[in-house]
């Protein structure tokens, strides 16, 4: 018999599922707080994998990709232990704010301390508690607030193994992101974790879409590892995804009204008009322009912009005609207006 999953002072036995609520610094009115943790230990040996969301409190669509997740009946051919952390930075989304009280971002506080600022105490017990229990972890992100992001995998993908799981996700879109300082990814790989990190959508707001792709891109992550049943033969995969040489920030020439000529997903070439900037007194008109050719995996949404600020974030491919092909066949795919078959992995009724 698999031995039981021990995280904080549970134990999971193998074939269980359970709620592990790790206690956090309580809250300066001294309400306590805790960590919610899920963890579904299977009955056969596997992988360990770890999930989770809302590292930056007001990134919420992780947290409906996880909802999901648990509720796919196929998790009861678990092979492994699943960890899914529906919400990490508890403090931030009590607040709608990305960051914690302290003002700290807790993806710039890694590997943390139980010494430390309060990010720093956060960040210590994901590492003890999380992440170093487990052989595999993905990290769902969206964009900041007020700007939307492409379904996209970032991470390094000059690791054989993290390409091979970036690979297996099935969005169109890989960046080969350099590794930040204090970041969670940066410490996973510290520690020999393949980690991916999942950007789609925007802040503070669900996007069906961006959900979809997520949740079918851990499914395919687990099947890859062999947490779950392979794929039945002759369902058709997923295109082939496209890694970024490299990107870049289109900015605001102007202060103004901003409106978006070119849409999130698209195709555009190196000087091609993007978007456009009024300036609502003088009636002054500023062209956005894209200083490169490839295809827009970020953008501004709030209208109201001042100079300097980042409105366009555009990729960089070898074949950028092929890629804004698949980035569109991707968005129809997940688009919850037409009939893909996305529907019955997700509407399945919840695990027993």
């Amino acid at each position: 018999m698999r031995e039981a999953f021990v995280i904080g002072n549970t134990r999971v036995p193998p074939r269980s599922r359970s709620l592990v609520e790790l206690p956090l610094p309580r809250l300066y009115t001294q309400v306590p707080l805790n960590l919610p943790v899920h963890v579904l230990h299977g009955l056969r040996d596997g992988p360990r994998l770890f999930v989770s969301a809302a590292i930056h409190g007001d990134e919420l669509n992780g947290a409906e990709i996880i909802r999901r997740l648990l509720k796919l009946p196929v998790l009861k051919r678990l092979r492994g232990t699943l960890v899914a952390v529906p919400i990490v930075n508890v403090y931030g989304m009590l607040h709608l704010s990305r960051y914690l009280p302290d003002r700290r971002d807790l993806n710039r506080s890694f590997p943390g301390s139980d010494k430390g600022s309060l990010a720093a105490r956060v960040a210590g017990l994901f590492m003890q508690e999380i992440v170093n229990r487990c052989t595999h972890g993905i990290d769902l992100h969206t964009g900041a607030i007020h700007r939307s992001n492409l379904p996209q995998i970032r991470a390094n993908l000059d690791d054989d193994e993290t390409a091979r799981l970036a690979r297996a996700f099935g969005v169109p879109v890989l960046l080969n992101a350099n590794l930040r300082d204090g970041s969670l990814r940066e410490s996973a790989a510290g520690a020999g974790i393949p980690m991916l990190l999942y950007e789609a959508g925007e802040a503070l707001r669900f996007n069906e879409v961006a959900i979809r792709a997520g949740l079918h891109g851990i499914i395919g992550v687990m099947r890859e590892l062999g947490m779950l049943p392979a794929i039945k033969r002759g369902k058709k995969a997923l295109q082939e995804p496209f890694v970024a040489r490299s990107s870049t920030w289109v900015r605001a020439s102007a202060s103004g009204l901003f409106r978006k000529v070119s849409s999130l997903g698209q195709r555009v070439k190196k000087g091609e008009v993007i978007g456009l900037i009024d300036a609502p007194f003088s009636g002054l008109e500023t062209e956005v322009t894209a200083v490169a050719s490839g295809i827009i995996i970020g953008c501004a949404e709030l209208p109201l912009v001042n100079e300097g600020e980042a409105l366009f974030h555009i990729a960089r491919f070898e074949d950028v005609g092929e890629v804004a092909y698949h980035v569109e066949s991707m968005q129809s795919h997940f688009n919850p207006e037409e009939s893909t078959g996305i529907e019955s992995l997700e509407m399945e009724p919840p695990i027993v």
